[in-house]
């Protein structure tokens, strides 16, 4: 028998009430080899960041908030009727960690911090799933999802990950157990936490897939499954019951929140179905994404970001931005994680359509050494596959356009 393997989201275990439903649902696949992986609580990766960054700021205030997300783990606890003092361990370890966070080191005590969210939520999950007489073995991530030392966004190393989950996970799936672990947080080789990047959960449940050759993966979600466009943005978005990998991955590159970009990968490359549906209503089969040849007419599939810098690099001498210019320029974002969502060339000048992050400031200051840049702030980027003339007008309309780019199925516009 195949394993199957549920990721379950922050929505979807934001509360005590929450948490009893994703218990209903693993009680209704039990019959099947499982493996679930969590997030954090609700908005707990929020709120841990802000505390950090109150810390760092030499901000009094991280103790209150520190406090109060204390507590609402503790209301959770005595919600489910699990025992009160289950996170004091770690509440305890974690206020130690939030002393000894710097500035220097930030990246470093994010993932030593931040990734507390998932230890709390997995921890009580845990306890509660015996308690309702589920089969529960939980493991911790860290000793089996290695990484390189690239705090935020750590690299995972494949080959040695796959031996450690088939050693801890296969043995435990054979015994009847059903395993429960961490999304988002892996374990260096020198004993450090690591991160895999913001909404990583997803990535995490995909390379578990791979590692197991698992029959399906599903992620939980407080939406009916994808959709053509954020439904928050988009008040007629449509659901789309099959998708390929390849609109899959296209869609999350251009920033479509639903999946984590690195999700697709692992599982495209094993042949593994991605299922997205609602936590919410089990009679809906939500979206299934698959390596399927058969013809699939899509709608218009549109990602809107916001908070989005256009930004011109140039030439302080008025010669050609040549490829040494953008081996440089390129290196500049590397080292300081600017990603790119849309890039042009011309003759003196490069134009990037980039996130706003907190190193982006570090990066110019870096390149305006050698170059003049220039930067608009506060634009949308606006992103159509399979577009008609009729959606790009009605969704530019009142708008300045920027930047455009179009290919035969895509057009991406920054918008002012």
């Amino acid at each position: 028998m195949q394993a199957q393997v549920f990721k379950f989201g922050g929505a979807s275990i934001k509360d005590a009430k929450a948490i009893k439903n994703v218990g209903s649902i693993i009680q209704k696949f039990s019959a099947n080899q499982l493996i679930v992986v969590v997030s954090a609580l609700g908005k707990t990766t929020n709120l841990l960041e802000q505390i950090l960054h109150a810390k760092i700021a030499d901000n009094s205030i991280w103790k209150r908030i520190l406090s109060e997300l204390k507590q609402s783990h503790y209301n959770i606890l005595e919600q489910l009727g699990l025992d009160e003092t289950l996170l004091d361990n770690y509440f305890y370890d974690l206020e130690k960690q939030f002393e000894k966070a710097d500035k220097e080191q930030y990246d470093f005590h994010y993932d030593q911090t931040v990734s507390y969210g998932e230890m709390l939520s997995s921890t009580i999950i845990s306890a509660y799933l015996m308690k309702i007489n589920l089969p529960i073995e939980l493991l911790d991530a860290r000793k089996i999802i290695n990484t390189d030392e690239h705090y935020r966004d750590a690299n995972v190393q494949l080959h040695l990950t796959q031996k450690n989950i088939h050693d801890a996970v296969k043995s435990l799936l054979n015994k009847g157990k059903i395993v429960l672990t961490q999304g988002f947080i892996g374990g260096a080789k020198n004993g450090d936490t690591t991160t895999l990047g913001r909404e990583g959960s997803d990535y995490t449940a995909a390379i578990i897939s791979h590692c197991i050759y698992a029959a399906n993966m599903t992620i939980w979600k407080d939406v009916e499954g994808v959709m053509n466009a954020d439904p928050k943005q988009f008040a007629n978005a449509q659901i789309i019951k099959q998708l390929s990998y390849y609109e899959a991955i296209e869609m999350t590159y251009f920033g479509a929140k639903v999946i984590h970009p690195k999700t697709i990968k692992p599982l495209q490359n094993l042949n593994i179905p991605l299922v997205v549906r609602s936590f919410e209503n089990l009679e809906n089969c939500g979206t299934t994404i698959s390596s399927t040849h058969l013809p699939i007419e899509y709608p218009p599939l549109i990602v809107l970001k916001e908070n989005q810098s256009l930004i011109s690099i140039q030439t302080r001498d008025f010669s050609f931005i040549s490829e040494k210019h953008l081996q440089h320029i390129f290196t500049v974002f590397a080292d300081f994680r600017v990603h790119q969502n849309l890039m042009q060339n011309g003759a003196i000048s490069f134009s990037c359509c980039i996130d706003k992050n907190d190193r982006v400031e570090d990066g110019f200051i870096k390149l305006r050494k050698e170059f003049k840049i220039l930067v608009n702030e506060n634009l949308q980027l606006l992103t159509i596959r399979h577009y008609n003339d009729a959606i790009i007008q009605q969704l530019t309309k009142g708008k300045t356009i920027l930047l455009e780019q179009k290919s035969r199925n895509t057009i991406q516009l920054v918008l002012q």
